[in-house]
């Protein structure tokens, strides 16, 4: 544990990881290899109760066979479990065994409130520019902020608060905690229900309803694929085209995704959707959807009423916007005039009202970042700046894994591994004291 001035009424860290998710997990352990020690200079903080991250909660239907891809943490791979198996299971187990075996001592739960600048005095950081390597087009260097004050790390644990000072803060808490639901108008008043990705876990729950699935990801296509077979009727919704995409989902795709991403995080810009910059793969059991009538986009709705809702013209996004990012552009998918899957796009052309039960809201999360609010971080345009792929240019002293191209199972590893680096870089040689 670092030596605190003694005004400070807290505990002193070297690092304090916040998140015990995938890339929380690799930040920790890339950590401990140069040289931290777990409990002594630096604290893991998770809110779960147990491991698994945001795995822990998926849906009860998702086996590790039809999960879109788990990652190897640093130094002890998966293996290879029983495709069959739910992998919400597979997965707390793995992260438990991990963080037995490279013993990361992981807090929990501790549900971190705010991240705030002490004012305390404590030894600098050593900064330097971000290397090639790591840095995204248009990054530069941080600010001139304070790098000599520790950062307090207000958190709550077993109903106590709990305040932590730390010199580096790496955030890694992911989305999962954030989903996300647009506002339409009269949604409120819908007398059926209405849930979020977040809230599924088995189409069973569902027999019988008419239910519309919203969002053009992954998850919204893979639901309606489950619930058709037991709902009484599916229907489909998004602004734009389903982004059906001939990309390749391999080690260059996910880098060209990558830097679609980064070169919005460079200026500020919040991160696009993961589905315009992923795009959606041509399985045959997706053709098959689209075949079949249920993975048939009608376009958007604009209005909710009591039992149903309205399909409009008015509620598409415009052509400008439809195409693809990144790997997913490439081919035209989206694009004025051209769809990969064309058969999956058949909007109402005038406003159409659809009886239903449930309202299933596949429409994403949002970056779980309300505990660094305190510390300013954001720019006008809602985004926060980066400099490299894992530091925010206002402050030096924070590192956030799991925001924009981190925000995968591709990237989460990685940028864990590039933020436990880049803590340990900065805080000098004095940190490690094996």
């Amino acid at each position: 544990m670092a030596a605190p001035d003694e005004r400070a009424g807290g505990e002193g860290w070297q690092a304090v990881v916040i998140g015990a998710g995938q890339a929380g997990l690799a930040a920790a352990h890339e950590l401990a290899r140069r040289g931290l020690r777990p409990s002594e200079d630096f604290a893991v903080l998770d809110a779960s109760p147990g491991p698994g991250g945001a795995w822990r909660e998926r849906w009860d239907s998702l086996t590790l066979g039809r999960a879109h891809r788990v990652a190897d943490l640093p130094g002890l791979p998966l293996g290879s479990p029983d495709p069959r198996a739910p992998a919400s299971r597979v997965v707390s187990d793995y992260y438990d065994r991990y963080e037995r075996v490279f013993d990361l001592r992981v807090q929990r739960p501790v549900r971190v409130r705010a991240v705030r600048a002490s004012g305390l005095a404590a030894p600098a950081l050593r900064l330097g520019r971000p290397s090639l390597r790591s840095r995204a087009p248009g990054q530069t260097g941080e600010s001139g902020v304070p790098r000599d004050t520790w950062l307090a790390v207000e958190a709550e644990a077993a109903g106590r608060p709990r305040t932590l000072l730390a010199r580096m803060v790496i955030s890694a808490t992911g989305t999962w905690t954030h989903p996300y639901v647009p506002w339409v108008p009269g949604a409120p008043g819908f007398r059926g229900r209405q849930m979020h990705t977040a809230g599924y876990r088995r189409a069973e729950d569902l027999a019988g309803a008419r239910v519309v699935v919203v969002g053009g990801g992954l998850s919204a296509v893979q639901f309606l694929l489950e619930l058709a077979p037991v709902a009484a009727s599916t229907t489909w919704a998004t602004r734009r085209p389903p982004n059906f995409t001939r990309a390749a989902f391999d080690e260059q795709w996910g880098a060209e995704v990558e830097r679609a991403v980064d070169r919005r995080t460079a200026s500020g810009t919040p991160p696009a959707s993961v589905v315009r910059t992923t795009g959606i793969p041509l399985l045959p059991e997706y053709l098959r959807g689209v075949r079949e009538g249920v993975l048939v986009s009608r376009g958007m709705f604009d209005r909710v009423g009591l039992e149903g809702v309205r399909f409009s013209p008015d509620a598409l996004t415009g052509e400008q916007a439809r195409g693809g990012l990144g790997p997913s552009a490439r081919d035209g998918s989206g694009g004025a005039g051209e769809l990969v899957v064309p058969e999956s796009w058949r909007p109402f052309e005038e406003p159409t009202w659809v009886e239903a039960d449930v309202l299933f809201w596949n429409t994403g999360f949002r970056h779980a970042l309300t505990h660094l609010a305190p510390l300013r971080l954001r720019e006008p345009g809602g985004g926060i700046q980066m400099s490299s792929r894992v530091a925010v240019a206002r402050d030096p002293r924070v590192l956030m894994v799991g925001y924009g191209s981190s925000a995968s199972t591709l990237g989460a590893t990685r940028a864990g591994r590039e933020a436990g680096r880049v803590a340990v870089e900065r805080l000098g040689p004095a940190a490690r004291r094996r």
